[in-house]
């Protein structure tokens, strides 16, 4: 057990969207019109590859400038609503039950990608989705959240909609990799980063803000 995760009931009130798989390369270039990935260890290059080495400050600015292209309030999801959308409705290890014998079936991680020499960040979208029709929430790359990252934030955190501590040094990401086993790719497991880090495990998936309308 990681010593950051506490079984602590989260209530999320405030509706959002989440994106269906994370943010691809393809996606990246065309908002960002960079390769943060290029010339890199550990990358396959392909459209529909997930984008790595992304920094959290890097995919926050991301989310401001597709939220300025398309007129809409794009952001990094909170922990909380990262795990909600991960489980899925579950409370087992993985949104598919406790047996990580399975984990292949939903993901990208050590034994199916690192242990077989595809030692990179995976095409999205490929293995099978959770019970709200997402897919790798566990596992592929490494996926920021809104949050600062406090390891005993849990014990105290209000029970609607948390937002993390008001300051910390580093920034929470949640889900496993590539390079993962699979312990580290179960649906309470959370880590954090400075918000600079870069590298080959590192991406990230978007949250919509819907409209008043």
């Amino acid at each position: 057990r990681n010593v950051g995760e506490h079984q602590h009931a989260v209530r999320v009130t405030k509706p959002f969207y989440l994106g269906r798989t994370e943010v691809t390369q393809d996606q990246w270039r065309a908002v960002m019109e960079t390769r943060p990935w290029s010339d890199k260890g550990y990358v396959k290059e392909g459209p529909d590859y997930a984008a790595s080495y992304v920094s959290w400050d890097a995919a926050r600015e991301f989310c401001e400038l597709l939220s300025k292209r398309e007129g809409k309030t794009y952001r990094l999801p909170t922990e909380a609503e990262w795990e909600y959308s991960c489980r899925g409705g579950t409370t087992t290890a993985y949104h598919f039950g406790d047996n990580a014998s399975r984990l292949g079936e939903y993901a990208w991680f050590d034994e199916n990608a690192y242990d077989v020499d595809e030692q990179y960040a995976h095409r999205v979208g490929q293995k099978k989705a959770n019970p709200f029709g997402l897919h790798d929430m566990h596992g592929n790359v490494w996926e920021w959240c809104q949050d600062w990252y406090e390891s005993g934030y849990y014990k105290a955190s209000p029970v609607d909609d948390p937002t993390g501590p008001s300051t910390a040094s580093y920034r929470v990401f949640r889900g496993g990799s590539w390079f993962s086993f699979a312990g580290l790719c179960r649906s309470a497991f959370r880590g954090g980063y400075a918000p600079t880090i870069r590298n080959f495990t590192l991406g990230f998936r978007v949250a919509l803000v819907p409209s008043s309308e």
